[in-house]
């Protein structure tokens, strides 16, 4: 139990120190660990836990740190977890904002945060492509799920549109999975 512990921590601390640009950019990080290279959930339990965690407060990286490090080690695993993903990170923040205020009027900084934001872009589109199928099915099934689409389509216009609450359409999404899409 012990290995798993520091694992959890380690995996989570790495994902703490590359996560650039906030909660979403950790997603893809953290569905790589724990999906791909720790093998600790499945794609359609990552895809269930990250729902279930846009439906609550919070920041998503950490929601994820304490369900994966309890489903893997119980309190003590979500404690790991939780500490994984926010000492590193603090840490970090402390040591790299110092040099900023030393630096911040040198371009090199902002250029860097620049180049940054559209890998993070492009690593929550990776996400987004590989739930499709968990989600709406395999590509010959996608016109035969014109329902699941209309219904991704619908919350994406509510949510841009008219800047619904995630939670308010993850739960609009169950219920219609209850009522519509039995």
């Amino acid at each position: 139990m012990l290995s798993n512990l520091w694992q959890l921590f380690y995996s989570f601390g790495k994902i703490g120190i590359f996560g650039f640009g906030g909660g979403p950019s950790f997603v893809p990080l953290i569905q790589n660990e724990v999906v791909e290279v720790q093998k600790w959930l499945s794609k359609e339990e990552f895809l269930d836990a990250f729902a279930f965690g846009n439906a609550l407060p919070g920041p998503i990286a950490t929601k994820l740190a304490g369900f994966v490090g309890y489903k893997v080690a119980g309190w003590p695993g979500a404690a790991m977890g939780l500490l994984g993903v926010t000492v590193p990170t603090i840490i970090a923040m402390v040591i790299f904002f110092n040099i900023y205020l030393r630096n911040q009027s040198n371009p090199m900084f902002a250029n860097f945060l620049k180049g940054v934001r559209p890998v993070v872009i492009a690593l929550l589109a990776l996400v987004v492509w590989e739930f499709i199928p968990k989600a709406l099915g395999n590509p010959p099934q996608w016109l035969g799920n014109w329902a699941l689409w209309l219904l991704a389509i619908v919350a994406f216009v509510a949510s841009v549109r008219f800047n619904a609450h995630p939670a308010l359409l993850i739960v609009a999404g169950g219920v219609v999975g209850i009522t519509l899409l039995r």
